[in-house]
């Protein structure tokens, strides 16, 4: 769901993606290649703390100058368009799927603005909103996908982009860009029912996809680095050392003999405890809609080695790194970015795929 979508006016097309996060900017543009796609661009660069915080930006002067930073990294080519969709940070946006009566197209919109009202902790005139309507399976009534974001958050983000010399064509919740790249989009056949589990480095997020559409979003305090610590803590290294054994070792086997394991156990668990309640309130919550299917892992804490498996036998369910290249047409050659890191590519990917085809 889109918090901004300019129209174009130009033949220039050309629109990058660009996932804006605390401690990092992914940047990511694609193009048509005659019938394929191909990665015209891509960079990633570390940001220190203290600049960005939770959606908010701490360091003006600082968030404008790896803006530029990260644009002059990219690779094979040089980004040259301006055009951007940038990323929201999920912890700053109230995603909900809600039930309205069937109303005429002028009455949508009141109805809408009156539910936000009751279902998000904002007043509405502090908020930016927007929302998609479908139809239900109760004739009498029509589901509405609503998205809503804070006024302050959105506005820094666009004076900070426009201040790196941006010219800002979509603000998109990286829930949706993440599903856009990660649940494949098939035509003739039925799209698969997924739960997705984004590992960030600072925090994990929740998606649930239906049928294609994002209803449902949450994040909890469960992150990639909060495993490093424990390691760190058990075994008395430091945190690169912790980052590479927990890569190349993993959590196999996941019992106690496991030093790995022992020492990420609570963590581990917990996540699988977060994830089964959340399974269970859409189940409650969304009862005519669909069981979830798979689950799909995404972030850079999803390539921690043995984490499939593990969530798999404790949630009882397929769960799978996710392949954020599935709705892209790469050909045979493959993408240029290694599996291990394609998957911290996900958001920046998913808006990328909404910059190529934005025309439609």
């Amino acid at each position: 769901m889109n918090i901004l979508t300019k129209k174009i006016f130009s033949l220039d097309t050309e629109i990058f993606g660009m996932d804006l996060s605390d401690l990092s900017i992914k940047i990511m543009q694609l193009e048509k290649d005659g019938k394929f796609e191909r990665v015209k661009g891509y960079s990633c660069t570390e940001i220190p703390p203290g600049i960005f915080e939770d959606g908010k930006i701490l360091n003006r002067e600082k968030a404008v100058f790896f803006i530029k930073e990260a644009l002059k990294k990219t690779q094979p080519s040089k980004i040259k368009t301006k055009k951007v969709i940038c990323s929201l940070p999920e912890s700053k946006v109230f995603l909900r799927l809600i039930t309205i009566p069937k109303l005429e197209e002028e009455e949508i919109a009141e109805a809408i603005k009156w539910e936000m009202e009751a279902n998000i902790p904002l007043p509405i005139d502090q908020v930016y909103f927007d929302w998609q309507v479908f139809e239900s399976e109760i004739k009498e009534q029509q589901e509405a996908l609503t998205v809503a974001a804070e006024k302050k958050v959105v506005d820094d983000v666009m004076s900070i982009l426009k201040e790196a010399g941006l010219d800002v064509y979509g603000l998109e919740v990286e829930s949706t860009a993440s599903a856009r790249s990660l649940v494949e989009q098939k035509e003739q056949e039925k799209i698969t029912n997924s739960f997705i589990v984004d590992l960030g480095s600072q925090r994990t997020s929740f998606i649930i996809v239906i049928n294609g559409v994002t209803c449902f979003t949450s994040s909890i305090p469960f992150s990639s680095d909060g495993i490093n610590d424990a390691i760190t803590k058990m075994l008395g290294i430091d945190i690169k050392e912790a980052e590479k054994i927990k890569l190349n070792q993993g959590i196999e086997p996941a019992d106690v003999s496991n030093p790995i394991f022992k020492a990420s156990q609570y963590l581990l668990e917990n996540l699988a405890g977060e994830i089964e309640k959340t399974l269970d309130f859409y189940g409650e919550t969304f009862r005519s809609k669909p069981a979830i299917e798979k689950v799909i892992l995404s972030g850079g804490g999803s390539n921690i080695k043995g984490l499939t498996d593990f969530l798999a036998k404790r949630l009882n369910k397929k769960v799978e790194i996710g392949n954020p290249w599935v709705n892209v047409k790469i050909g045979k050659n493959g993408p240029i970015i290694d599996n291990i890191n394609s998957i911290r590519y996900s958001t920046a990917i998913g808006l990328a795929i909404k910059g190529m085809n934005y025309e439609n």
